[in-house]
């Protein structure tokens, strides 16, 4: 890719306040860089003329959850002078990129749409998203933690929807006919796995079209930090001792036959999860929302879990799978409004827990009655909250991190078929990094 010289100058002056985004990240700390107090919540006037704010977002919008267009319909009947449209986006979270890439170009983008936060600092590179840190700052004390993610070296361009830390779901009623205990370790778990595998049951399942987010998060769990900065550069490094404990753990579990092997988002996973062949694996926080949909009415249902993902690398952490905010993208005419919007939105903490959400909002949201009858009455949100404490504050990604996920997935499919590492999952990752900044004209430290 040619960057032209202009390009480059901007890209580079991107990657130092990137670079300091990372630094800031590394240090747990919510960059700050507008002269607007934070903390405010003081609502802003109301416009004097009706102003049209549109909102593309991929939210499930499934059974039993509050949907979002009857969320934005109570916005907008209680503020006549900012009306929200929303746009479902059905494909898969690249696509939406990619779409929004193209409309923004074609000065036909939505004015706030859903990122995820490995989108962000992307978008942030390419220009698509608004910087609306003063904004922000007004709502900064509504949020927790996942603020920063919405930053890019104390550039703020949108507000935090949610999180998604890594669990461990199960299915409880099966582990104790078996006779396993929840692991709490990257040992006991493949030692679990190696005892429901001999009756026939999986305990742990290798997701291979998940390995973007999945992996790099279980390595930020085991305290890997992939990117960081040096010297105004960008610095990529796998090779750590927290990817190597995950390369291990599924390599063992492979070459013993521990883990069932198949695509997340498949009919074959839909089959051995109805079935009662899947009885445990590492989730995303969201997926209890939904996961267990297919098995209401059935034998199975009430019967699963959640717990925290086993420890690796003796670390205490766990790592981010999706999570995601409300962006402002480029074009939009009435940024002010759109986060007077977004930010009441992201603030309905139980309208989002019914979608499976784990908010990013400091209000705690209630259990949605779907989500108590399919884990038998288990405190989910509790027991995510703590997932979400959990997180690693050290984890931020790089721009281009979209770009890494084929290279992973193609590297995936091979572990899982025999014909290749888990380890190669991880040099491919490093290699894919280096060249996608590289494409982006942002340099890289070598070595």
């Amino acid at each position: 890719m040619t960057v032209p010289f202009t390009r480059y100058l901007k890209t580079t002056a991107l990657l130092s306040v990137a670079a300091v985004g990372l630094t800031a990240c590394g240090g747990g700390s919510t960059p700050a860089a507008t002269d607007t107090p934070a903390g405010s919540t003081q609502s802003p006037a109301a416009p004097a003329e009706k102003v049209e704010i549109s909102y593309m977002h991929r939210l499930p919008d499934g059974k039993d959850m509050t949907k979002v267009a009857d969320i934005v319909d109570r916005w907008n009947k209680e503020n006549p002078n900012i009306q929200v449209t929303t746009t479902k986006f059905d494909g898969a979270a690249s696509e939406m990129i990619t779409r929004l890439d193209t409309d923004i170009a074609a000065n036909n983008g939505p004015c706030l749409a859903q990122l995820g936060y490995g989108e962000v600092p992307e978008m942030f590179v390419k220009g698509l998203v608004m910087d609306v840190t003063a904004e922000a700052a007004k709502y900064q004390d509504q949020f927790g933690g996942a603020f920063g993610q919405m930053s890019v070296g104390g550039v703020t361009v949108g507000l935090p929807q949610d999180s998604g830390p890594l669990v461990y779901m199960y299915n409880e009623a099966e582990f104790k006919k078996l006779g396993l205990e929840v692991p709490t370790t990257s040992a006991e778990y493949a030692d679990v796995a190696k005892k429901a595998a001999a009756s026939g049951k999986y305990a742990t399942v290798f997701l291979p079209d998940e390995a973007h987010y999945w992996l790099s998060g279980q390595a930020a769990g085991a305290g890997a930090v992939w990117y960081s900065a040096a010297d105004d550069k960008w610095k990529v490094d796998t090779s750590d001792a927290g990817t190597a404990s995950v390369a291990s753990f599924w390599q063992g579990v492979l070459d013993d036959k521990s883990a069932l092997v198949v695509k997340r988002w498949s009919e074959q996973w839909d089959k051995a999860l109805a079935e009662g062949t899947i009885i445990g694996y590492t989730a995303a926080a969201w997926e209890t929302g939904f996961a267990l949909d297919s098995l209401d009415g059935t034998p199975f249902e009430g019967q699963w879990r959640v717990a925290q993902m086993p420890k690796f690398n003796d670390s205490d952490k766990t790592g981010p799978d999706g999570g995601s905010g409300v962006a402002v993208m480029k074009g939009c005419e009435h940024p002010a409004e759109a986060m007077q919007f977004n930010a009441w939105f992201n603030t309905q903490v139980d309208d989002l827990a019914s979608q499976g959400l784990v908010p990013a909002a400091t209000a705690v949201a209630k259990m949605p009655e779907k989500m108590e009858r399919q884990f038998g009455g288990q405190d989910v949100m509790a027991e995510l909250k703590i997932a979400n404490e959990r997180m690693s504050a050290e984890w931020s990604y790089i721009p281009g991190f979209s770009s890494v996920g084929p290279k992973m997935v193609e590297a995936a499919s091979a572990a899982g078929a025999g014909s290749g590492k888990v380890a190669d999952i991880f040099t491919v990752a490093k290699e894919a990094s280096i060249a996608s900044l590289k494409d982006a004209g942002l340099p890289v430290a070598e070595g």
